[in-house]
């Protein structure tokens, strides 16, 4: 019989789709569930079933917060009673408050704990189970405000990418446009319908561009409007949890700083702008970017230093100095050396048996 494992996850597709990775190198060696709360049910893809709702709230709400502190308590007996009658033997999780109840019911019934952090900055659940978990995985050991005592602890994964992408070259025709894709993340991205459009079709006079821009739903046909009057060929569309279609055309990427998508471009070797979310918790995403920085793969922008002016200027120089685009690409192709599903899935594999 198949041991029995939970992935607890939701909030965001921050969390989620490394859940959904996580399943996906789980699933035939062990029988896998899933929980998240509502927010994350959004972000799975369809062929995930029978997700168990465990609805955390958050405790940052004055008014609220006695009846949440009930609801946070009878969220974990129910959590309790859950993982003993599914009899669970391991539980990961992906981070987030969400996962809080699950994590201390595996401790009291003592599960295996193993835990996920994407970022470069440890987050406060994970913080808060990382005393009795087993293991956790991260990108690199460069994580913020990681205890020292713990240090121990870290098992450094390749960035968790969606399996078709590496399965599923790039394949691109030669064309006469550069191809410019901009991603706002499961969030969205509000600076980037203010800003960037006018600077594409103010560029577009002098350089062939061809623009594929997320945006939100109330916005797409303003903007499909707006590049279309300036005769800027262009695909506008809203979140879509496949954007393998859309890299596949992309020369240069305009995002946010999420960790998945990031990892998403960094194995295509598309190379990117980051222009971080500054209102991510511990500023999380500025350090993804710096990540890759430091690395010489992508460049930023801070949102506080990201308008027309500073957009205009950077797209100009990358278009005018091709050596800087191609420098970017080769680092990005030379990190990712080596980097294979099987080689992340044994790894996740040998970490979850030895323990």
């Amino acid at each position: 019989m198949k041991k029995k494992i939970l992935i607890s996850t939701g909030g965001s597709g921050g969390h989620v789709i490394p859940a959904s990775i996580l399943l996906d190198h789980l699933n035939n060696l062990y029988n896998v569930s899933i929980s998240s709360d509502q927010r994350g049910i959004k972000y799975f893809n369809k062929k995930v079933d029978n997700i168990i709702i465990i609805d955390t709230p958050r405790l940052n709400n004055f008014f609220s917060l006695p009846f949440n502190i009930f609801k946070f308590i009878f969220l974990s007996f129910k959590s309790f009673f859950l993982l003993k009658k599914e009899n669970i033997k391991i539980l990961i999780s992906t981070g987030g408050y969400m996962s809080l109840p699950i994590c201390f019911s595996a401790k009291l019934l003592n599960i295996k704990i193993f835990l996920l952090e994407p970022n470069m900055v440890l987050g406060r659940a994970n913080n808060l189970c990382l005393s009795f978990s087993e293991k956790i995985f991260c990108y690199s050991k460069e994580i913020l405000n990681f205890p020292k005592k713990y240090f121990y602890k870290i098992i450094v994964l390749k960035p968790l990418v969606r399996q078709k992408y590496y399965e599923r070259k790039l394949i691109k025709e030669k064309k006469d446009k550069f191809t410019i894709i901009i991603v706002g993340g499961s969030q969205g991205a509000k600076i980037f319908d203010e800003v960037i459009h006018e600077a594409i079709c103010e560029i577009s006079a002098n350089y062939p561009l061809k623009v594929i821009h997320q945006t939100s739903e109330k916005n797409l046909q303003f903007l499909k409007n707006f590049y279309l009057r300036y005769n800027v060929e262009c695909e506008v569309f809203s979140y879509d949890d496949d954007l393998y279609r859309f890299f596949s055309e992309a020369d240069l990427s305009i995002t946010r700083a999420g960790a998945s998508t990031l990892a998403e471009l960094s194995l295509l070797n598309i190379p990117f702008l980051a222009v971080p979310l500054p209102k991510a918790k511990d500023n999380h995403q500025l350090e993804n970017a710096i990540y890759y920085k430091n690395k010489n793969c992508c460049w930023i922008i801070e949102q506080k230093d990201f308008n027309r002016k500073s957009f205009n200027s950077f797209l100009i120089k990358i278009l005018n100095n091709k050596d800087l685009y191609l420098e970017k690409k080769i680092n990005l192709k030379n990190f990712n050396y080596q980097n294979t599903w099987t080689n992340v899935n044994e790894k996740i594999l040998n970490t979850i048996n030895e323990n």
